[in-house]
């Protein structure tokens, strides 16, 4: 195929086919574009949809979300991960009103020097929200075209990489851009799968290398695979009186940066030497089922430990630590599995299971 019957290929069975009807194409503006583009990095469409219903309803517009509250915005995106993107997001926002008047730049190279802001991305906005001739490149239109080319090697090295943006560029129409951009990343999204892709009803498929070859699932190479790391910590669910939570919050840059989170120790031997740090008097104590959760670079296998406290000094509820009422929870960003382990803790709780030995 030329890339004007490519173009022609795609646009066509976007016509028919193409999805028309998610939230963020609905009163399109470069805010919802970009803040779903965001949420659609490394999550799936069926999980974004629910977040972004929200996000939008509490933060819908750029100034908005420059001036909300940390916590608000770290809340809001509580249990889509990678919470990097969430504190990038309100950085980013800040910077478009205070230097650019509340407008997205109308350039892929300005967006690009945006926080979290990334060439692909950069090329949706412009192209889904602007209609501006942009190619991208996230990974349900790799997999399009790495497929279709055949590539060989993993698309993550630079070398691959070029070769994909090299393409991606070639094959981009100069008009309908807007369309053409969604309907490739509808065509990933919907046949081009990474699993049984739908190549008989692919609009591609007379000029698609591996449907050639019979090799659709070879591609796209994947990346050479490496055991996790695994971790292993102690996190206390301290609970005083009131069957309220000790939380605190964490730095603001790396793992969980700025959200709110449970005590996390080397081991139980350490949950002493906290307590006394901290002015806590501890009571009776039982162990939770360990809880396993997965990052992209490692493993970390939680124990929780269920902790009354019978007495604090008031200077641990201060600052950067918190006492989390669980009957009447206050809006805080929470890490997943953190979430997971108040949601149990509470069953616990009011199950007055404290009191009774071991912890399921």
């Amino acid at each position: 195929m030329s890339p004007e019957q490519f173009g022609a290929a795609v646009l066509n069975w976007y016509d028919q086919h193409g999805r028309k009807d998610l939230p963020w194409q609905q009163g399109i503006n470069p805010y919802r574009v970009w803040v779903s583009e965001i949420m659609l990095q490394q999550t799936q469409v069926s999980t974004v949809l629910g977040y972004f219903e929200r996000f939008m309803a509490a933060l819908p517009n750029v100034q908005v979300l420059a001036a909300a509250p940390s916590d608000e915005v770290l809340h809001l995106w509580t249990g889509l991960g990678y919470y990097t993107r969430a504190r990038n997001l309100q950085k980013t926002a800040q910077i478009v009103v205070a230097e650019h008047a509340g407008q997205f730049p109308a350039s892929v190279e300005q967006l690009i020097e945006l926080p979290g802001i990334g060439r692909s991305t950069a090329g949706a906005i412009a192209s889904l929200s602007m209609g501006l001739r942009a190619p991208i490149l996230d990974g349900n239109v790799k997999r399009v075209l790495a497929r279709y080319a055949a590539f060989e090697g993993y698309p993550g090295e630079p070398k691959v990489a070029a070769q994909l943006w090299a393409l991606a560029e070639q094959l981009t129409p100069r008009a309908r851009v807007d369309n053409y951009t969604q309907a490739m990343m509808d065509l990933g999204a919907t046949l081009c799968t990474r699993s049984k892709p739908s190549c008989l009803r692919c609009p591609l498929q007379s000029g698609c290398k591996a449907h050639m070859l019979g090799l659709q699932t070879r591609y796209p190479i994947p990346k050479p695979r490496k055991e996790l790391p695994q971790k292993h910590c102690l996190m206390p669910l301290l609970t005083n009186r009131d069957g309220a939570i000790l939380l605190y919050r964490r730095p603001p840059s790396g793992l969980w940066g700025g959200l709110w989170s449970l005590p996390e120790l080397h081991s139980s031997e350490q949950l002493g030497a906290f307590a006394q740090q901290h002015g806590l008097n501890l009571g009776q104590q039982h162990a939770m089922a360990p809880l396993k959760h997965t990052f992209s670079h490692f493993q970390l296998t939680i124990e929780p430990q269920l902790v009354r406290v019978e007495h604090a000094v008031s200077a641990v509820a201060e600052g950067d630590w918190l006492w989390y009422n669980l009957a009447n929870p206050p809006r805080l960003g929470l890490a997943a599995p953190v979430k997971k382990l108040l949601k149990r803790a509470a069953e616990h709780l009011s199950a007055g299971q404290l009191n009774t030995g071991e912890l399921p």
